[in-house]
């Protein structure tokens, strides 16, 4: 009987946008409430709530719903770059630049290295290998952004940890663009050699979608910066400043350029054209949690119970999180001790870079749909999918345990 009257309603309202939300929102607040009362962070909550509600389950959320809500997820991701791109103040900068720069590059190096070894230890492919290796430097830093502002977290700890995963994905795309450039050809049966002139394309692609995107995040700073320099009403400062902002996200998508580092580079340079701007990310800061709750339960929608049906994607995907974690945990801890940071960095730095979602799984899908790979025999084509699935798994897991684990090391390390 309540089966009956639940298909009805959905068959009722399930095609409808709002309604849709309404569910999201209202269901995920109550998860994360018992999320927190279980002692663990609230996105873990949002998430579990998006995997119940979504097609793997329930399917009150189904998968053509869920995309019709990208642009939440797209907002979200904005003003999370905003938030951290807000931290880069040039005192700031001036005082850790330099060591934030070699520790994302160390983290960064490391989780590459690991990752590429321990797939080649259990028989992967070396093309495969390296292209996971590079996959796994990406960093998802909606995480970790949240639980700081939940936490409240603030200091010397802090300042690198939204360094870091600022240049992290920077470093990742460059890094993957040399990478699949050089070994993309490999991963077909026929053997290969990339031209110089491929991989002079990949870099000059790689390099010129980051420079555009910075170019993009500071042309829209200067905009917001002379549209509000003399507003003061909270309500006008609010409406222009989102309209800078989703104007700089729409631009970057149609463009194809990277959202995250336009937006953070948009943060960046707004804050230090004046001191006065700060006034904008105190008025966004209120509307910020319910589009954050939104984008979590989204995610939690995307995620694939299959993925755990398949006992090489299983293997593969725990020696790839296994690989990463230790990888990225490994180049925190030597380069602070090089750098001679304080302990706490040191030690629990690493555990706020274990997160990893969308950039990875963009990555991925581009191996998967890139032309070098278009006429690729069948059995290429299966170990492809063999790659994006155990990515899949890897983002399964991080996006439930993931959380967690920054909150402890953000707790530990972080003055609260």
């Amino acid at each position: 009987m309540f089966m009956d009257v639940f298909s009805r309603l959905l068959l009722l309202f399930g095609e409808h946008v709002v309604f849709s939300v309404g569910i999201l929102l209202f269901a995920g607040y109550f998860a994360g409430q018992l999320a927190e009362w279980a002692k663990l962070p609230s996105i873990t909550g949002y998430i579990i709530t998006g995997l119940i509600l979504g097609d793997g389950v329930l399917g009150v959320v189904t998968h053509d719903m869920a995309h019709s809500l990208t642009s939440v997820t797209e907002i979200a991701l904005g003003l999370i770059a905003l938030t951290i791109g807000g931290e880069f103040s040039i005192t700031k900068i001036r005082k850790y630049g330099s060591k934030i720069l070699i520790l994302t590059l160390l983290e960064a190096l490391f989780a590459f290295i690991f990752v590429t070894l321990a797939m080649l230890l259990i028989d992967i492919s070396f093309s495969y290998s390296v292209i996971l290796g590079a996959v796994s430097t990406a960093t998802a830093p909606a995480a970790t952004v949240v639980v700081i502002r939940q936490l409240r977290a603030r200091g010397e700890f802090i300042d690198h940890l939204y360094g870091v995963v600022a240049f992290d994905d920077a470093v990742c795309v460059v890094l993957f663009s040399i990478v699949f450039a050089i070994f993309a050809p490999g991963l077909s049966s026929d053997i290969v050699q990339m031209s110089q002139s491929g991989i002079l394309f990949g870099l000059r692609h790689a390099f010129s979608e980051i420079g555009f995107s910075i170019l993009l995040g500071t042309i829209s700073a200067f905009v917001l910066n002379f549209l509000i320099r003399k507003k003061y009403i909270v309500n006008e400062v609010l409406i222009i400043s989102l309209g800078v902002i989703f104007l700089n996200i729409s631009i970057a998508i149609v463009l194809k350029l990277s959202l995250l580092i336009a937006n953070m580079v948009l943060g960046a340079v707004v804050i230090n054209l004046s001191p006065k701007n700060q006034k904008i990310f105190r008025v966004i800061e209120p509307i910020t949690p319910p589009i954050f709750a939104l984008f979590f339960v989204i995610a939690g929608t995307e995620l694939d119970i299959s993925v755990f049906t398949e006992g090489l994607v299983i293997l593969y995907g725990i020696v790839y999180l296994i690989s990463r974690f230790s990888g990225k945990y490994f180049g925190i801890y030597l380069g602070a001790w090089l750098l001679k940071t304080n302990r706490k960095i040191r030690k629990y730095l690493g555990f706020c870079l274990f997160p990893q979602a969308g950039v990875a799984i963009g990555l991925v899908l581009l191996v998967q749909s890139s032309p070098v790979l278009a006429a690729a025999p069948p059995e290429i084509q299966d170990k492809l999918i063999l790659l994006v699935n155990v990515i899949l798994f890897s983002v399964f897991i991080n996006e439930l345990i993931g959380p967690a684990i920054s909150r402890y090391g953000i707790i530990k390390g972080a003055d609260l």
